[in-house]
């Protein structure tokens, strides 16, 4: 029977099911023909379902049907939040037994003895049952283990690494994670800093999962192409690349939506650029497990305080100092780009904003004031306005509750917008460190609106910001659209400014030259 493959979005991907790029094409810092050879232990991180489970059992089945070693794939996801170092090396042994007799191979689980002298002890004797052809031990989910039983876990791979061999101990072992190794070691149980080196220096590479480039997302769904003869727009495809910039996940999420909800799994209709925006729209609005769990990560303060500084586009010379910007970055949350720090994806941008905004959203009203022209469009001015009345009997009271003191402003005004946009139209948002602003796009029955918000600081003169934003957003509106209308939203956050009369400080002003609207708040 001829079996359909499908873009795969739920676990590893196997090409007997699913459309798929060889993973091992994507590995950066890695030297694959020398690690068995050589005797090589070695690190493979990437954020969360990049693929490191696929290129690990992938692997696994090349090297296994190559014959000249036995692979053995290994997670050790059972030892998530397990803190004894004796429960977590069990678990660890068990993984591998259970690995190994699903392969045929025998593996003893003696009732006797230290477990972590159980886990050394079958990793010699799987080397023996295998020999003369060396083994290999491919551990996934390696993140999962912290603190000592990590350090365990390490010295006694550190321990065999002196005997490797074949019928003596693993030749190669590689240890897969969503971080490199130095970033989970931070403390022993002493509470003083591990030497870095020590547990596992003995690796030969840290080597990283990229994204894909432009090339593969075509490459991807050329795949689909060659076996049903359906056909996707270059527009589309750019899109595709550019609102998950090669996340793998995303691309094939986006993929199939478009190919098996939006149009019929049969279908032959071309995909177009129609079809990804609605995939978009869909998956952001399911929240899927991915993206769910990425709106999770927002309740950790230190990627909160980093997304905050994102958000509101502040200079900070410590942003990338210390564990949180490094998380941000393992986690894939955040990317450098042309050397500004940002959020990694346009997609990864809507749903963080979605999620920050959420609850203050919620807390918004209906609206029950004209919104809309009598034609159906977007009465931004309107809008606008209402926002300024609601800042003024608002702000302060729910800026006292907020998680985000720096970004409030920014964040009332998206879930207000979003509040009466939802359904009818959509915002896209540019954010990113070092900017010193937040532009927004507002899309509505067929018409663009411009948002530019701007931030006065103690330090700064309202004309000044002023100018500076005029300046700004000129040079975003002839990026996006010259003819659309455009607003600077500013907000006086000097202390001297809460002193001032609420009449003072709500403004409603139009540049002349630029014809932009300017609000002050």
């Amino acid at each position: 029977m001829n079996r359909r493959r499908f873009f795969n979005t739920t676990g590893p991907c196997n090409p007997e099911y699913h459309y798929m790029l060889p993973p091992e094409d994507r590995l950066v810092g890695s030297q694959l023909h020398r690690y068995i050879k050589d005797q090589l232990y070695w690190v493979l991180h990437a954020p969360r379902q990049t693929g490191k489970t696929t290129f690990l059992q992938n692997w696994e089945h090349d090297i296994n049907s190559g014959g000249e070693a036995v692979a053995c794939y290994v997670s050790v996801e059972s030892c998530q939040q397990v803190t004894e170092v004796n429960e977590a090396m069990l678990l660890v042994h068990r993984s591998i037994c259970e690995t190994a007799q699903q392969m045929g191979l025998t593996c003893p689980a003696p009732d006797t003895g230290f477990p972590e002298t159980r886990f050394a002890d079958t990793l010699t004797h799987l080397s023996k049952i295998v020999a003369p052809k060396p083994l290999v031990i491919l551990f996934d989910e390696v993140d999962v283990l912290e603190n000592d039983p990590l350090v365990r876990f390490l010295r006694l791979l550190r321990a065999g690494f002196a005997t490797r061999g074949a019928g003596k101990f693993p030749v190669s072992i590689a240890l897969a994670g969503m971080r490199d190794l130095k970033d989970y070691l931070i403390k022993a149980k002493d509470g003083k800093p591990v030497n870095p080196g020590s547990p596992f220096n003995i690796k030969a590479d840290s080597a990283i999962l990229s994204n894909f480039v432009k090339d593969d997302v075509a490459r991807l769904f050329a795949q689909r192409t060659e076996e049903t003869g359906q056909q996707i727009t270059q527009e589309a495809l750019d899109c595709v690349y550019e609102q998950s910039k090669g996340q793998p996940w995303i691309v094939n999420s986006l993929f199939m939506r478009a190919t098996l909800r939006i149009l019929d799994a049969d279908s032959a209709e071309t995909v177009t650029l129609e079809h990804i925006l609605q995939a978009r729209e869909q998956m952001i609005m399911a929240r899927e497990t991915h993206l769910d769990a990425l709106a999770y990560r927002l309740e950790d303060p230190r990627i909160r305080n980093v997304i905050e500084l994102l958000i509101t586009g502040e200079s900070d010379p410590s942003l990338a100092k210390g564990d949180a910007f490094r998380l941000c970055l393992d986690l894939g949350l955040v990317t450098i780009e042309n050397g500004t720090p940002q959020i990694a994806n346009p997609i990864y941008r809507e749903v963080i904003a979605r999620e920050m905004t959420y609850s203050t959203q919620l807390a918004i009203p209906e609206p029950d004031w004209q919104w809309q022209k009598p034609n159906g469009e977007l009465d931004m001015d309107s809008l606008l306005q209402e926002f300024q009345k609601f800042w003024r009997k608002h702000s302060e009271i729910w800026e006292e509750k907020s998680d985000y003191t720096e970004a409030f402003p920014h964040l009332l005004l998206m879930a207000f917008l979003q509040r009466v946009i939802n359904g009818g139209g959509h915002i896209d948002r540019e954010y990113a460190a070092g900017r010193g602003r937040m532009d927004l796009l507002v899309e509505y029955a067929g018409k663009h609106c411009i948002i530019e918000v701007k931030i006065i600081h103690y330090y700064e003169s309202p004309a000044a910001v002023r100018e500076e934003g005029l300046t700004q957003i000129k040079k975003y509106r002839n990026t996006i659209d010259a003819s659309a209308p455009a607003y600077l939203v500013i907000f006086d956050r000097r202390p001297k400014a809460k002193e001032l009369p609420w009449d003072e400080k709500i403004s409603w002003t139009v540049d002349e030259e630029s014809h932009v609207t300017i609000l002050g708040c």
